[in-house]
């Protein structure tokens, strides 16, 4: 009788070492050389959420919070626990064409700045008790680049193992991203006067529940589930294909010519180069409007003579218009006017003021 017992108990060990053993494997095949994040993981978009939340004032002077998402992001947990997280900016999606298209070139600059990344690295301590914990609190420190700025930050995350081919990472806090600390407070401001000079907090927090899968079973079907879950991303906010409508083009050239990012050095009508990133965006906005003639015009501010104002707004309009017509325009689509002086947006009253009156703008007519 004692020795059943003993034989009992001896299989229920064996039974419950087999078991953990399962379970400590579950998060790679190759635990036995000592790397928890072999093969890799990759992510699985359509189980995955990208979000931000931002703060507006309205002019009953209420708070309004805004959430919008990301449609297109990648991640990857490889060996040895690097991971690295690139979000593609134009695919923001605020649910509204017109907004999608003022947070790429007002606020983002996708431009300029197409991407941001998050890089972090793991180590095999902090998911050495995940398999029989399944679930656990982190603070991880990662390293943000946005807008052309390289960031320190960290997030507290929940990390849960769902079963031995997935894995979730989910933001238990929202991360906070202040808006100056990127450079952008400019940004900033041409949002506000974009959207009828609303104000909005700047700062910003940002939300995220991450889904990965073995690599060496991303091949593989997965299996059903008793409850499908919708796919939380859409392609709602990525650009669509062929040409725009007349609505959607006058969007687009309301917020190019709100941009500022045409640039030409003092008494000059000669572009800078750094003003081609914003201009290839043109070629293709113009491109797909083709049922528009497109006014390109332009300003300066007070400083000088009216004539030579005219002058050189009318040069610098035409700039723009070559270079328009050596990528690809049709030069008939096209029509450069110089306004000089006469149509300042803002008093010249400042160096920062007639910064905004010198600009090109852009609007379609009817080419009927």
């Amino acid at each position: 009788m004692e020795t059943e017992k003993f034989r009992g108990c001896r299989w229920t060990a064996l039974m419950a070492a087999v078991l953990g053993l399962v379970l400590l494997c579950s998060m790679n095949t190759a635990q036995a050389q000592g790397d928890p994040f072999a093969p890799g993981w990759d992510l699985n978009l359509e189980r995955s959420s990208l979000a931000y939340q931002s703060i507006k004032k309205t002019s009953d002077g209420q708070l309004k919070v805004e959430s919008n998402s990301f449609a297109s992001f990648d991640a990857g947990i490889e060996p040895g626990g690097e991971v690295n997280m690139t979000v593609q900016l134009d695919s923001v999606d605020t649910k509204v064409d017109l907004r999608n298209v003022r947070m790429r070139f007002l606020f983002f600059e996708t431009f300029r700045f197409p991407e941001a990344t998050i890089s972090m690295r793991l180590t095999p301590a902090m998911v050495a008790d995940l398999p029989e914990k399944r679930r656990k609190a982190m603070t991880l420190p990662f390293v943000f680049e946005f807008h052309g700025v390289q960031a320190d930050m960290v997030a507290e995350v929940a990390v849960t193992l769902l079963d031995e081919k997935r894995v979730s990472v989910a933001s238990i806090t929202p991360v906070s991203i202040g808006v100056a600390d990127f450079g952008m407070l400019e940004n900033l401001t041409k949002l506000e006067q974009a959207v009828g000079g609303v104000e909005i907090v700047p700062s910003a927090t940002v939300t995220f529940d991450l889904h990965f899968t073995r690599r060496e079973m991303a091949v593989e079907p997965e299996a059903p589930e008793a409850v499908e879950e919708a796919p939380v991303a859409t392609s709602f906010a990525l650009e669509p294909e062929g040409d725009f409508s007349a609505e959607a083009c006058a969007g687009r050239f309301e917020v190019l010519s709100r941009t500022g990012n045409i640039y030409f050095r003092r008494a000059s009508s000669r572009l800078q180069e750094d003003s081609f990133p914003l201009l290839r965006s043109v070629v293709d906005i113009v491109a797909r409007c083709p049922e528009l003639r497109v006014v390109i015009a332009g300003h300066t501010d007070s400083d000088g003579s009216d004539d030579a104002n005219m002058w050189l707004s009318q040069a610098r309009a035409q700039s723009v218009v070559d270079y328009l017509v050596q990528n690809g325009i049709q030069r008939d689509q096209l029509r450069a006017v110089g306004y000089g002086e006469t149509a300042p947006v803002v008093p010249n009253t400042s160096e920062y003021n007639k910064s905004l009156n010198r600009r090109i703008e852009f609007y379609g007519v009817s080419s009927t």
